[in-house]
């Protein structure tokens, strides 16, 4: 017999920002950790059901359980006045970069377009409602694209394709051309009808990323990442975009192991120092720092069930001997991209540096040009 739905509908927003940090760009300190607890729980009375805190690099991230839906003013505004409180601490300490993040003067009713990364879900809770939280620091966007793709569109890698009815269907990727500056550029693509055509696109991780999936089954949305770049907000380089991506897990959705199983690749992505080199992504346990050569970039994963707006503990994807093994290997990697230095692809192509000095050095060296007769 099927279990009756939860009469609970709950939205999870995921927001994140580097508002200042210890030492560079290593990690928040634990007074500014406590200092946005303490400030969600008060200012959360009446609005928040739930909440988590945790850091990933040197980025503070908030995981708020209500039920206020998608994109509601007191929630971004909370937020908003959160990450403000912490950076203005941040800079009473002399911590790294406060504020570094927060692109914008004032709150203008929604946090999208003012620096912090932001990803939002809503739906009608499961009797059992497992879900997943990304949180990445010194890389883009696009470092979700190839393990969605090979989760949600790939049965070498998401046997429940073949094996579970419920995704039989397939899935439907909606995909943000990131680069259009003027409003949201999306497409819907279907897999697997549209395969092809959905790789054609996310090859390219600085220009299209990909927004949400929902299932074809049900119809519901299984998949929200923040789309943010923030040299399209501060018209310069300001640091990479640190993607937040919440994802739901199990029954018509790929289970928790399926979402995980791409992440061992350690694929190569935009980041690293500065913002303008390649290195593999690293699957890192929760609250992890930053350190060699600003990176490598990195990911965690906190894994929740949530009831009746409240949360359980998180467990932590990546905290387990597997992953240990592939971080050395994933270290590896970045040790041989990173002995090429700046030359070739171990450094991001100018399109992705036109914001910093390199910029202002190639227009100089321009002018000593000549045609040889």
């Amino acid at each position: 017999m099927a279990r009756e739905k939860t009469s609970f509908r709950t939205t999870l927003t995921l927001a994140k920002a580097d508002v200042g940090s210890i030492g560079g760009h290593i990690k928040p300190g634990e007074r500014l950790l406590d200092l946005v607890r303490n400030f969600l729980n008060r200012m959360g009375k009446g609005l928040l059901s739930d909440f988590d805190v945790m850091h990933t690099g040197d980025d503070i991230a908030l995981l708020l359980v209500h039920s206020r839906g998608r994109n509601d003013k007191r929630i971004h505004k909370m937020i908003w006045d959160a990450f403000t409180a912490a950076a203005e601490d941040a800079a009473k300490q002399g911590l790294y970069g406060a504020g570094q993040d927060l692109l914008k003067d004032a709150f203008s009713g929604n946090i999208r377009g003012l620096g912090p990364a932001v990803c939002e879900l809503e739906f009608d809770e499961r009797p059992n409602e497992p879900f997943l939280v990304f949180a990445a620091d010194k890389t883009e966007p696009g470092a979700y694209n190839l393990p969605l793709y090979l989760a949600f569109a790939d049965p070498m890698y998401n046997a429940g394709l073949i094996l579970s009815p419920g995704m039989f269907k397939g899935f439907r990727f909606t995909i943000m051309d990131v680069a259009y500056t003027k409003g949201d550029r999306v497409i819907e693509l279907d897999a697997p009808e549209r395969l092809y055509d959905i790789a054609a696109l996310l090859r390219d991780n600085e220009r299209f990323v990909v927004e949400s999936i929902q299932s074809r089954q049900t119809g519901e949305q299984c998949v929200a990442v923040s789309t943010t770049r923030l040299h399209n907000i501060a018209g310069k380089y300001t640091g990479k975009d640190d993607p937040v991506m919440l994802v739901r897990v199990q029954g018509a959705f790929p289970a928790t192991g399926e979402v995980l199983q791409p992440y061992r690749i350690g694929h190569f992505v935009g980041g690293f120092m500065r913002g303008s080199h390649t290195g593999p992504l690293m699957p890192v346990k929760r609250n992890s720092s930053i350190s060699w050569f600003d990176g490598p970039p990195i990911v965690s994963c906190s894994a929740y069930c949530v009831h009746g707006g409240k949360l359980t503990e998180p467990a932590d994807a990546f905290d387990h001997p597997f992953w240990d093994y592939v971080r050395n290997e994933v270290s590896r990697k970045a040790i041989d991209i990173r002995e090429q230095g700046f030359s070739g692809p171990a450094m991001l192509p100018y399109s992705e540096l036109e914001y910093g000095g390199i910029v202002a050095k190639m227009k100089e060296l321009d002018k000593e040009f000549r045609i040889r007769k």
